[in-house]
């Protein structure tokens, strides 16, 4: 096996100019002082998700503070959860200021990365998407970045005869601004998070109907908001940002208690809080529907946006009859009935699997294939795979809850990354590779977990696109134990490759 000469500077590709990609090359700029990357995104800009989502009343459930970067606190947030447009003008001028804009190619997309064991780096095939062109880049590391939760909009299989319809339909994720809505009939299919947060905005128009197509009920939290004399103390008063941020990581992992299992007192106080705010908030006819069965926080819980008393409005209904197909002048439900409608805006989902994933590791197999054989994706620490050395996820599989911020997450992903990364860097170890069995017993431990959940009691995203299949988007604990199983790396769980400086310096003691 040759080694890299130490004339060759080592290159690192990212995958993704969203916030873990963007996260990713600043931790590589600010921490180790390197520059030899480029950050490849097949879109036109940065921000990923929140580039792509424009809906009305788009923002995050997750506390602003707590979706930012604890290097880069932002004083400035308008609300307690940040809105679309703030969200992707913080990780904007992060971007500016720190000039990534020299370390990114847009418009290019990675098609494929294929492990060359001899020579120990990827051989990354690049296509530019406006003229179709390729070409071969190599990387010795590889951060595949662009494999957040929420993939391409999901169209779903049972819902026949889109293309029949005779007015505009689109997905909530890819919005239709040049459509007016005034003096529409409008039918909504799906009550989930997205729903919720555009239904309040687009029915304050009075002239605009809307009919909202629910199948599964959803729990929702009040929302609430700070003052503007707390945003004053986070701007002006040192450490406050700081302590506050721990504040709220602390309290939403004490909220991991009630996501434990079903049946315990805590989760009964839960149901009970939270049905008497459906009770209080939406109109009497639709509680017996709006209340699920199943326990608080089997499916993402829905931070009200004001979904529930927009239903009070004359303009809004819901309809739980349940929908056969979509026709050329609406929907028609499985009675026979036909909803006529002007527009119909898909509220689906999203496809956790990317529409291209072609990265093959040390065994000649892919990516994909692996995680089919393993019966769906699964990783260590929701980063590394066995098969594909120097090769990282962010997020990868379970590494994410349904109670916390996934930014802290890509932090405690790219710290552990950084600390294999930086011997690679410095021509001290050629490659880590995560061990089979050490990935087997790990994942074996945290499905075990997840089986003590409420995650387990229903069918939802965290499950996959196949909704009766493993959990692959969970962690099985609150995000303080994800941080300290990751916070540092232990060799003799990696197959270190050309390390054999690195390993007589004996850093690897205090990993």
């Amino acid at each position: 096996m040759s080694k890299p000469s130490s004339s060759e500077e080592p290159r690192i590709v990212i995958i993704g100019a969203g916030l873990g990609g963007i996260s990713t090359a600043l931790a590589l700029k600010t921490q180790l002082k390197f520059e030899g990357f480029t950050i490849y995104e097949k879109g036109s800009g940065v921000g990923g998700v929140w580039r792509e989502n424009t809906y009305p009343g788009c923002g995050s459930d997750v506390p602003a503070h707590w979706y930012s970067l604890s290097t880069a606190l932002n004083p400035n947030w308008t609300s307690y959860y940040s809105s679309q447009s703030e969200i992707l003008a913080y990780w904007q001028d992060l971007w500016t200021r720190h000039s990534l804009a020299a370390h990114t190619s847009f418009s290019t997309e990675v098609v494929s990365a294929t492990w060359d064991a001899s020579r120990q780096h990827y051989d990354v095939l690049l296509e530019d998407r406006t003229t179709g062109a390729q070409r071969t880049e190599r990387a010795n590391v590889v951060v595949w970045a662009a494999g957040g939760p929420f993939q391409e909009p999901l169209y779903p299989k049972d819902l026949p005869g889109a293309a029949n319809f005779k007015g505009p339909v689109w997905h909530s994720a890819r919005w239709r601004h040049d459509v007016e809505l005034k003096g529409k009939r409008v039918g909504v299919i799906g009550n989930g998070c997205s729903a919720a947060q555009f239904i309040p905005v687009i029915s304050e128009e009075p002239t605009v109907e809307v009919i909202n197509f629910c199948r599964t009920p959803q729990w929702y939290v009040p929302r609430y908001d700070y003052s503007a004399s707390v945003k004053w103390i986070f701007a002006h008063v040192p450490f406050v940002m700081k302590a506050y941020r721990a504040f709220v990581m602390a309290t939403s992992d004490i909220r991991y208690l009630a996501l434990r299992r079903t049946g315990t007192r805590i989760q009964r106080q839960a149901r009970e809080k939270l049905t008497q705010y459906v009770k209080e908030t939406a109109p009497e006819k639709y509680h017996a529907q709006l209340i699920p069965e199943y326990p608080p926080g089997c499916r993402r819980m829905i931070i009200d946006p004001s979904y529930l008393a927009s239903l009070h409005r004359p303009n809004v209904d819901l309809n739980w009859t349940g929908i056969d197909s979509i026709v050329e002048d609406g929907i028609r439900l499985k009675t026979g009935e036909v909803i006529k409608l002007d527009v119909i805006i898909l509220s689906t989902g999203f496809s956790l699997v990317p529409p291209r994933l072609d990265i093959r590791g040390s065994k000649d197999v892919l990516l994909s294939e692996h995680f089919k054989a393993h019966e769906g994706a699964a990783a260590y620490l929701g980063l590394s795979v066995p098969g594909f050395p120097n090769f990282f996820m962010l997020p990868g599989p379970n590494s994410g809850g349904g109670h916390a911020s996934l930014i802290f997450v890509e932090e405690v992903q790219i710290q552990h990354a950084l600390q294999l990364i930086k011997p690679i860097l410095q021509h001290k170890a050629q490659s880590f590779e995560v061990r089979e069995d050490v990935t087997n017993k790990y994942n074996k431990w945290l499905q075990e977990g997840l089986a003590k959940t409420v995650w387990t009691h229903c069918t939802s995203y965290y499950r996959g696109d196949n909704k009766d299949g493993k959990n692959v988007t969970n962690f099985a604990g609150p995000v303080t134990l994800f941080w300290w199983l990751a916070r540092k790396p232990r060799i003799a769980d990696y197959i270190a490759t050309g390390a054999e400086v690195f390993l007589s310096q004996r850093w690897w003691k205090w990993w």
